[in-house]
């Protein structure tokens, strides 16, 4: 996939459909649109990276920084995760399917028996725009 054809640039030059939930100079934080969880959000960079590989290193620290601003709303707001996975997918064969580097932030609770292999096969959106507007309101009572 070219740097043209990606959903994530669109998404990050305002032209692509997202809720998005946080942005600053370096990340743009939207709601995944198939959550494994509610509030599972993906932060990724402004400037464009299939992978690992060619991920400018300066940017992983505002990448984590902003995963982990989003992981302390979803644990401390209404969304009431108890803990957090951070997951980033690199390659096809880890199940990468949007070739522009991202996080995964997904809330987790006590109990959920939610495995990954088996939330992304069950996947369902919920109500995105509430949710965005609930996790915008919690990151913002960060500051």
């Amino acid at each position: 996939m070219t740097h043209d054809a990606c959903v994530f640039c669109d998404i990050v030059a305002g032209h692509g459909p997202a809720h998005v939930v946080y942005s600053d100079d370096d990340v743009v934080a939207f709601l995944d649109r198939a959550p494994v969880a509610r509030g599972h959000t993906l932060v990724v960079p402004r400037t464009h990276s299939s992978g690992l590989a060619d991920l400018d290193p300066s940017f992983g620290t505002p990448l984590l920084s902003a995963a982990q601003r989003i992981a302390n709303a979803l644990k401390g707001s209404e969304f009431g995760a108890d803990g957090v996975n951070l997951a980033l997918n690199d390659g096809r064969a880890a199940m990468q399917t949007v070739f522009h580097t991202h996080v995964h932030v997904v809330p987790r609770r006590s109990g959920d028996k939610l495995t990954f292999a088996k939330g992304f096969l069950t996947r369902r959106p919920g109500d995105l725009e509430s949710t965005a507007a609930q996790l915008r309101t919690a990151i913002a009572a960060q500051k």
